[in-house]
């Protein structure tokens, strides 16, 4: 790791102020794993790629000769289209879908998630040069939640890509872990380029819309090598700062009023019907730094072995600060032992849709939440070496190791949440999808100093760490149609982790800044002498205000809210109980993942004049360490008893699967310009970390006797299979164009679905800040099984006079065995694109639409992603050789995010995230 940092240090020393794609280079075909005669020709072609429509050829020509059924986008696709990540790249391709969320906490202005052919992120792997990478999550909800194997693409500039290649179909040498399919991220190598010395640099700036802000955009690239082409060395270095500002209305999850209540009791017609939880204002402001840089080192010491050396690092700072002005539901009608609605309210599709609650005397109608996380952040970072050695003309070896880590680390949330509204009644009005109409009956421009509670996990710091190393062989036959045999072994640990979790909470501090027991006996919470959090004497005064322009998506809801700054949650938190001798430790959010595979595998590649193949067989063990905390009696044997959040006992569950992934891939080159391609094969995936092993959450208990909910994991997990069929014409017809159709087929074993059990938990609130013991209807993961079909069409031609026209679709039906919907699946996605592109000038207009999908349970509710629809473009201007112009506009139609739960009467949320502007000056040297 040492080495790693040295390099890296290095190089972004070197490469400060050079950036972007290198504008003359010899970019290397991706391969398919397996390399036949054929494809060892085409290695020895060089392709100089010079535009989008030099590019769209080049990537063309890697998916026609590629044996298994791929996608490619190259470097200079990248640079060409409005692209930021490698997400937003890949989502141009057939069945490929994005998503600007990482689980359920709504999407942003990035993309950051990528899934395939209607199935969730976590069934997609993503491999850089091959191997896995560790990631993090700069969300803390999002850091020990659902987010589970899939990588946050936020992490990856698409600066650093070379090639990135989409495996729709298996094969037994591709490291397992993609059900659907697999993205190898393809970087560059400096023994590949052109010349001896290229250098590439770019400068420029963002501009969001939204917070209206102008911040630094900084990229570079330096590749040289020796006259003898033997060794080489590249480094690449990226800084990337931008504001976000995301206003938002947020329906936080349902509830229903109980058969048999009061309320139910009183109105029959209520019982069982579901109401929000809370409805609130939400203003979401963030600043998003993305550092680092990858660097590569090649050496050939003989003419038969190759070393090479690559090492990346990504460091995204994110601190964040979200507020949330609401209308508390929950508290109002207590699952029906509270407040029942005034006479007029609506019921429609089993939902309360339209409520009304008379202001009674000492009863909190509102809630406001600000959270501050001031060093929220996520990291990525791997060191790999590759060897290649021809041992002969007929067998070749390759080996890998490496190791890569990541994090998702929240050191500080600065919280405070008020009651509002006391006394004063309120109401709502839900309007389908989008934007509802509530009021509480107050201002909401005047401050409050009623505190309600201060809440939040501190030190959390999930860890992610893979080791791997594996030895690949090849061994030419070269009879009849027996072209090689390629056989392997690969091992590798993967460990996540997340310890030493603090749970704040209201704290009294004397004159030496110690903190001290509460006296609930007194009124402000504290023992005389002491300072408390709530007295209003301790308590800012309001520094701001929402923005004018707050929430321009429609609805009747409060918008004009005071809020205390970020510096002023920090100096009032000073009040708070933050102990680290373990009475603060939130054990229900710590957790350990210990995981070791062991892999082999065969594989035979075919090859006879029109047609090629390959069989193979990969074995699979995995072995399995999860540590949980449950909650126990304070007799337990082995249980801790010092956590303020009630006894536990750490329990660890052990267990080892076996799985045989059988595959097969058949090309056939019907002329010169049809190809047909058909595979079958079995595919696996373990389940999310966090289904295994992660935090446990719950709430909606407000008094002893009340059944709550909430949601943790399932250490019995089994891996998740799919039997995968794929079948694919393809017409090349003329110079960079293609025609093509396919169709899949997965058939998904022990997928994992939700359950529910009953478990109970220490409970506190400002009712009851020294606890109880309440009953929770937990919902958990379990294995089902599900399906998915579907069909893909392609299209791409230029169309004369410089111009160029794009267009996919992609059908898929996923369901359940049980009926339930798979997360992930749009039925309908498409994607359009037209360019143009001389000697000078370049454009591009890219259109993607994706319709809803189910994006898993929060809160214990169903969370769906309504459809979107997304306007990007790009201008460029080549001045000469060595100097060209980009701008790139983002979301240009402004796309509002939109979330619904059971149905479309249930609203959860909307969103707006604003327009990006980048402006880029690039250099060639």
């Amino acid at each position: 790791m040492q080495l790693k940092k040295t390099l890296l240090t290095i190089g972004i020393v070197t490469a400060l102020g050079a950036a972007g794609n290198a504008m003359a280079q010899d970019a290397q075909p991706a391969q398919a794993p397996a390399t036949t005669k054929a494809e060892k020709s085409n290695e020895l072609d060089k392709i100089v790629v010079t535009g989008i429509r030099g590019a769209q050829e080049k990537s063309l020509d890697v998916k026609r000769n590629a044996n298994s059924h791929v996608e490619v986008v190259t470097a200079e696709d990248i640079g060409k289209m409005p692209d930021k990540n490698v997400a937003d790249s890949l989502s141009h391709i057939p069945g490929v879908s994005v998503s600007s969320a990482g689980a359920t906490e709504g999407g942003f202005d990035e993309n950051d998630r990528v899934s395939m052919r209607g199935t969730n992120p976590s069934l997609t792997q993503t491999l850089f040069n091959g191997h896995n990478i560790a990631s993090g999550d700069w969300f803390v909800l999002n850091q020990a939640g659902t987010v589970g194997r899939s990588v946050s693409y936020t992490l990856l500039p698409s600066e650093l890509v070379n090639q990135v290649v989409v495996h729709k179909t298996s094969e037994a040498s591709i490291v397992e872990g993609g059900v659907a399919g697999s993205v190898d991220i393809i970087t560059r190598k400096p023994l590949e380029f052109s010349k001896p010395f290229t250098a590439s640099a770019s400068l420029g700036a963002v501009y969001s819309d939204l917070p209206n802000k102008t911040e630094p955009q900084v990229s570079g690239l330096i590749s040289w090598k020796n006259k003898a082409n033997n060794f080489g060395i590249l480094v690449q270095a990226f800084s990337e700062t931008r504001s976000l500002r995301r206003d938002g209305q947020e329906i936080l999850g349902y509830e229903q009023i109980a058969p048999g209540s009061a309320v139910a009791t009183s109105h029959p017609d209520l019982a069982g019907v579901w109401y929000p939880h809370l409805i609130g204002s939400a203003l979401f402001e963030q600043r998003r730094k993305r550092t680092g840089g990858l660097i590569d080192v090649q050496f050939k010491p003989t003419t038969d072995l190759t070393l090479d050396l690559n090492a990346f690092s990504s460091d995204q700072k994110a601190s964040n600060y979200n507020r949330n002005y609401m209308l508390w539901t929950t508290h109002i009608v207590n699952f029906g032992a509270g407040q029942a609605p005034d006479p007029g309210y609506v019921v429609r599709n089993g939902t309360l849709v339209n409520a009304n609650f008379t202001g009674q005397p000492g009863t909190t109608y509102g809630v406001y939440d600000q959270i501050s996380r001031p060093n929220a952040r996520s990291k990525s970072n791997y060191v790999s070496l590759d060897a290649k050695w021809d041992v002969s003309q007929k067998l070749v070896f390759k080996g890998q190791a490496g190791t890569s880590k990541g994090s998702g680390q929240t050191p500080t949330q600065d919280v405070a949440e008020w009651n509002t509204g006391i006394g004063t009644g309120g109401g709502y009005q839900l309007n389908g999808v989008g934007a509802a109409d509530w009021h509480l009956n107050e201002s909401p421009s005047k401050q409050t100093t009623a505190l309600g509670w201060i809440f939040g996990d501190q030190n959390v710091d999930v860890r992610d760490k893979e080791d791997w190393g594996q030895i690949d062989g090849q061994y030419f036959i070269d009879r009849g149609p027996l072209s090689s045999l390629q056989f392997g072994v690969r091992q590798a640990r993967h460990g996540r982790s997340s310890f030493g979790v603090i749970g704040q909470g209201p704290g009294c501090i004397d004159s030496s800044g110690k903190v001290v027991p509460f006296d609930w006996s007194q009124a402000n919470w504290c023992p005389v002498g002491t300072q408390s959090p709530n007295d209003p004497a301790n308590i800012p005064l309001a520094s701001g205000m929402y923005p004018g322009n707050y929430a321009a998506f429609g609805g009747n809801f409060p918008r004009n809210i005071w809020y205390l700054d970020a510096g002023q949650l920090r100096a009032y938190d000073r009040l708070t109980n933050r102990a680290t001798d373990g009475s603060r430790e939130d054990w229900p959010s710590e957790f350990a993942l210990r995981e070791r595979s062991t892999a082999a595998y065969a594989q035979l590649n075919f090859e006879s004049g029109s047609w090629n193949a390959n069989v193979g067989l990969r074995f699979v063990k995995t072995e399995e360490n999860i540590l949980n905390n449950v909650t126990a009696d304070a007799t337990t044997p082995g249980a801790v008893t010092a956590s303020a959040f009630g006894p536990y006992l750490p329990v660890t569950v052990k267990h080892n699967y076996y799985n045989l992934l059988p595959s097969a891939n058949f090309k056939y080159n019907i002329n010169k310009d049809l190809v047909l391609r058909l595979a079958a094969s079995r595919t696996m995936t373990r389940p999310d970390y966090s289904a295994l092993s992660g935090a446990v959450n719950f709430g909606g208990a407000q008094n002893p006797g009340d059944v709550g909910q909430g949601s943790g994991p399932n250490p019995d997990l089994k891996p998740i299979q799919s039997t995968n069929f794929d079948a694919a014409l393809e017409w090349y017809f003329a110079p960079r164009a293609l025609l093509a159709g396919s169709v899949f087929y997965m058939d998904l074993k022990d997928y994992v679905d939700y359950g529910q059990v009953n478990r109970q938990y220490m409970t506190f609130n400002n009712v009851h800040p020294q606890g109880f013991l309440a009953n929770y209807i937990i919902t958990t993961p379990i294995n089902a099984n599900g399906k998915v079909k579907g069909f893909e069409l392609t299209y791409e031609q230029p169309i004369g006079a410089y111009f160029g026209i794009s267009a996919n679709y992609t059908f898929a039906d996923g369901k359940a065995a049980n009926g339930h919907d798979l997360v992930g699946t749009s039925k309908n996605t498409y994607n359009l694109g037209g360019y143009f592109e001389n000697e000078h000038f370049n454009a591009r207009v890219t259109y993607l639409f994706r319709s809803s999908f189910y994006s898993g349970l929060d809160r214990q509710t169903a969370f769906y992603q309504d459809k979107t629809a997304v306007l990007n473009a790009s201008l460029g201007y080549k001045l000469n050789a060595n100097i060209s112009f980009n701008l790139d506009g983002l979301n240009l139609n402004q796309p509002k995010l939109k979330y619904y739960a059971l149905n479309r009467d249930q609203p959860r949320s909307i969103y707006m995230n604003g327009r990006q502007y980048y402006f880029n000056v690039r250099f060639s040297f």
